[in-house]
């Protein structure tokens, strides 16, 4: 049924004759070609520069002069808490011991990093598709919702590469219950890892442009996600794990804190447009 008032609304709101069922599936289908379009081309540009980018990208935050390393190391001493938010130096050596592990990792990086580069074009292409079924009012309320988007996705992303990836290499790589263990992980290990928490936390930032366009359009209440905080809660923590391959305390920690943020973020925006849209009525019934 939901499909169904997707689709007439779909056909309400565009220019052309009544479309039928198979109609919006050709719609569709060019949407998804063309964005895989975009994802092949950036992966082709990110096959080209490969090893520049798994040398000066992929492997940075593995060291010790990594960027955000040395900015959080010197936000320590101008605070006055001396070495507390410096690094301990790690020995980062990655193993591959299968012999089409460095072959698959090689076109796992392309078509992770053609993703990431198209994604405002991707999404640009889903807003096409979605937006004939939006009234003119809630076009208007939607605004900009491709920039948004792309910015909280970038966010999201830069986060998860400059502080939550060197803070799992370091605690990883100096977490030892004996030191006669050695530790050298798989560089697809390292890969996945980086994926999880560079992509899967772009995604999960787009939270509050989610809800503040559910509230704009009148789905959401304010006061619906507080009376659900608890729930919601549970909600991101089990996304945190998700996101974690490794589900230890320390990850799920580092992870969960932000999206929570994220959620009270979100509660903000709908307060603010929940407040604004009670006064345009009052002010329309006046």
């Amino acid at each position: 049924m939901a499909l169904l008032d997707f689709l007439n609304k779909r056909n309400n709101g565009s220019d052309t004759a009544e479309m039928s069922f198979i109609d919006h599936l050709e719609v569709l289908r060019w949407h998804l070609i063309r964005s895989v379009i975009a994802i092949l081309i950036g992966c082709v540009i990110v096959l080209i520069f490969a090893n520049q980018i798994v040398d000066v990208v992929l492997m940075a935050p593995t060291r010790a002069d990594f960027i955000s390393s040395r900015w959080l190391c010197s936000l320590g001493h101008s605070i006055g808490i001396g070495e507390t938010l410096c690094f301990p130096p790690v020995e980062a050596k990655f193993l591959e011991n299968q012999m089409t592990g460095q072959f698959i990792s090689y076109f796992t990086l392309g078509f992770i990093g053609g993703f990431v580069i198209a994604f405002p074009y991707i999404f640009w292409e889903f807003w096409r598709f979605v937006k004939p079924a939006l009234s003119d009012k809630e076009r208007k309320k939607t605004r900009g919702v491709i920039l948004w988007v792309s910015l909280l996705f970038f966010a999201g992303v830069a986060f998860g590469y400059y502080i939550l990836t060197p803070f799992m290499v370091n605690f990883y790589f100096n977490f030892k219950l004996s030191p006669q263990i050695v530790i050298m992980p798989s560089f697809s290990d390292y890969l996945e890892n980086l994926i999880y928490t560079t992509v899967g936390i772009g995604v999960l930032f787009q939270m509050p442009l989610l809800v503040m366009v559910l509230a704009k359009i009148g789905i959401v209440k304010a006061s619906f996600l507080r009376k659900y905080r608890r729930h919601a809660f549970v909600i991101i923590l089990i996304a945190a794990a998700i996101i974690t391959p490794s589900t230890d305390p320390f990850s799920l920690t580092i992870v969960t804190i932000p999206l929570y943020l994220l959620y009270e973020a979100s509660i903000m925006v709908a307060s603010r447009i929940n407040k604004a849209q009670d006064k345009a009525d009052k002010e329309e019934w006046s």
